[in-house]
């Protein structure tokens, strides 16, 4: 789990973008304080897009992996000479859901625990892009989006390390909270079966603990 909250940290490369207030367009603005507003980003912050493609990678993370397949990405993109596809861009502590803005029919739903690695690209610096692992087939995929301005991109990169970091916040807590209810079941006299129950759960419990780990560290 260790990976979801190093994630955030690794993402953001300067601090001081996080006290830009972001605009533009048709996206929704972001406060300035927005880093410490939790409403915000719990009901999801939405920006407007192009999607550019996806390509395969081999690793979760990495700069350089990421601007090769962002550059792999682009260069397929421009030789089909195709329009491309408007999409709206959603990210809360869930994950990203997308939806192609002309029809608004979902295309991908990405819980948080499925992406390892996005990043505003340095050389395409209008391009955000992520990695994420399959629902499908558990491969590595990068995706990559086009939007409207540079700072749109890191906007968009900063709120996803903000999701990490809320994610592995309330997955925390979450954990223990169970551990106290499974401490406080098997404390005092209790029934044999209460005791096995109370194992069972604790058993869970890690047992979740290690599916989620090895999850997160693909």
């Amino acid at each position: 789990m260790d990976a979801l909250k190093s994630a955030g940290r690794a993402i953001i490369r300067s601090p001081s973008l996080a006290k830009q207030s972001w605009g533009g367009g048709k996206h929704k603005k972001l406060p300035e304080n927005w880093s410490d507003t939790r409403e915000t980003l719990l009901e999801g912050m939405v920006f407007n897009l192009k999607y550019l493609g996806m390509t395969l990678v081999e690793q979760p993370k990495g700069e350089e992996l990421s601007a090769a397949a962002v550059k792999r990405i682009v260069a397929t993109a421009k030789a089909s000479g195709k329009k491309l596809q408007k999409v709206t861009l959603k990210v809360s502590p869930r994950g990203i859901i997308l939806y192609d803005s002309a029809s608004n029919q979902l295309m991908e739903n990405i819980s948080i625990y499925r992406i390892s690695y996005c990043t505003a690209d340095k050389m395409h610096d209008k391009v955000f892009a992520y990695i994420a692992q399959s629902q499908q087939n558990e491969t590595l995929e990068c995706h990559a989006f086009l939007c409207t301005k540079r700072k749109v991109a890191q906007a968009v990169t900063l709120t996803v390390a903000q999701s990490f970091r809320v994610a592995f916040e309330f997955w925390q807590a979450a954990k223990e909270e169970k551990e106290k209810r499974v401490k406080s079941g098997s404390d005092g006299e209790v029934t044999s079966s209460s005791q096995s129950e109370s194992s069972t759960s604790l058993a869970s419990l890690k047992g979740g603990e290690v599916a989620t780990g090895n999850l997160l560290d693909l």
